[in-house]
């Protein structure tokens, strides 16, 4: 099915954000094992691992669109040098991965291409019901009960 070529380059570029969220995890995530924070270490693995699913829906929409996946492009990492620092970044990166979900829905939405505004929707809800949310918990608890004690119980 041949998709109205908009979509396809909107699409591409949420799957530019996907690819580099999915590094920027992993990276984090490398950082917190080495330190020995492995609570933290399993939690992003496993958020590159979901990013990395995102980026494959992306993949397999891009292509029945009959369009070409752009898996060779991708934003600037930020990484952290400590880990309040890591999940500010992460957590900022998701609410800028959210910001363009929506913007692409409402493109498909005009385009009238439901399926893939269908496909998005589950993303953002992923990204803000999962990630975002669990991020913003663990900051909560940084604010909450110091940074000190939070290391302590991610050991």
């Amino acid at each position: 099915m041949k998709g109205h070529p908009e979509v396809i380059d909107a699409l591409n570029s949420l799957l530019t954000g996907e690819l580099s969220a999915m590094d920027q995890y992993f990276v984090h995530a490398h950082m917190y094992e080495d330190w020995g924070f492995n609570e933290l270490y399993t939690r992003i693995l496993h958020e590159s691992d979901d990013e990395k699913l995102h980026a494959a829906k992306l993949i397999q929409r891009i292509l029945f669109l009959e369009g070409t996946p752009d898996v060779a492009s991708r934003e600037a990492l930020n990484i952290g040098k400590d880990v309040q620092q890591m999940l500010q970044n992460d957590l900022a990166y998701e609410y800028h991965v959210a910001d363009h979900l929506r913007k692409v829905i409402a493109l498909c939405e005009e385009k009238a291409d439901y399926q893939s505004r269908e496909i998005l929707e589950v993303l953002l809800d992923d990204t803000e019901s999962d990630h975002m949310y669990w991020l913003e918990k663990q900051l909560g608890l940084i604010e909450r009960i110091g940074l000190q004690n939070y290391l302590q119980t991610k050991m």
